[in-house]
């Protein structure tokens, strides 16, 4: 069975603040594994007069990584332990909080148009008093086998596919995918993590469901394989989250 999470919107600051879609934590699941916050947003025109763009003041997190990722635009990172860093489309930053950590982020004056995500991980019980720490990472975009279409693994590793050399503390994956038109992917995947797909562009089938832009399709443990189906319009998907449910 596939759960289809329906985004809601929230605004990103004030009254000219970015709206994104929030599909995680939802009313319905808190998690999928230990990722526990999905906002996806954009393409928007910023710097208008209707959005002045990304624009989030110094503010703390604890217990958890920080996971930011673009299609479009750039964002200026900045956080308490001393790193200035910038987000760029195909780029991750990830920021460990570790017991206690503030950042910013901000668009940059030169960006028109802004579009991504940005996702959290619960840190599980053995890694919450790490030390603070940020990794930058830009993904090769690599072929899939046997679909028109390709890959950008960021977190963990994508079986057959690729494998992200970033720090995580649990059993991980996050990945953009971008399928051709009338194309079908089929993927191992690993049976004890609960995996979940979230529409950014294009007309996409998951597991025999039909999702709309900004869903976030779901699946519990015990699938060996994932089918995603792609129509007349090609997609793009960021992407295939996994995790074991391991809070030890």
């Amino acid at each position: 069975m596939v759960q289809v999470l329906q985004a809601r919107k929230v605004p990103l600051g004030g009254l000219r603040a970015l709206e994104v879609r929030r599909t995680l934590p939802h009313k319905e699941r808190s998690l999928i594994g230990a990722w526990c916050f999905v906002d996806h947003y954009g393409p928007e025109p910023v710097r208008d007069a209707k959005r002045d763009g990304m624009d989030v003041p110094p503010h703390p997190h604890t217990g958890l990584q920080t996971v930011s990722w673009l299609f479009d635009g750039t964002i200026e990172h900045r956080d308490s332990g001393g790193v200035h860093g910038m987000v760029r489309p195909g780029e991750m930053n990830l920021m460990t909080s570790g017991d206690g950590i503030a950042h910013s982020e901000v668009s940059t004056p030169d960006t028109s148009s802004l579009h991504g995500v940005q996702l959290w991980v619960a840190l599980p019980d053995s890694a919450r008093k790490v030390a603070r720490a940020f990794e930058h990472h830009a993904p090769d975009e690599v072929p899939l086998d046997g679909c028109q279409g390709s890959a950008l693994v960021f977190l963990g590793e994508l079986k057959g596919v690729d494998t992200s050399p970033v720090r995580t503390y649990s059993p991980l994956l996050g990945a953009e995918l971008r399928l051709d038109a009338g194309s079908e992917l089929r993927l191992d995947v690993d049976p004890s993590f609960e995996h979940a797909l979230l529409v950014d562009s294009g007309d996409v089938t998951f597991e025999g469901e039909t999702l709309e832009r900004g869903d976030l399709a779901c699946v519990d443990p015990g699938r060996n394989t994932l089918t995603i189906t792609i129509g007349e319009m090609p997609a793009r998907r960021h992407g295939l989250l996994g995790l074991r449910h391991e809070f030890r």
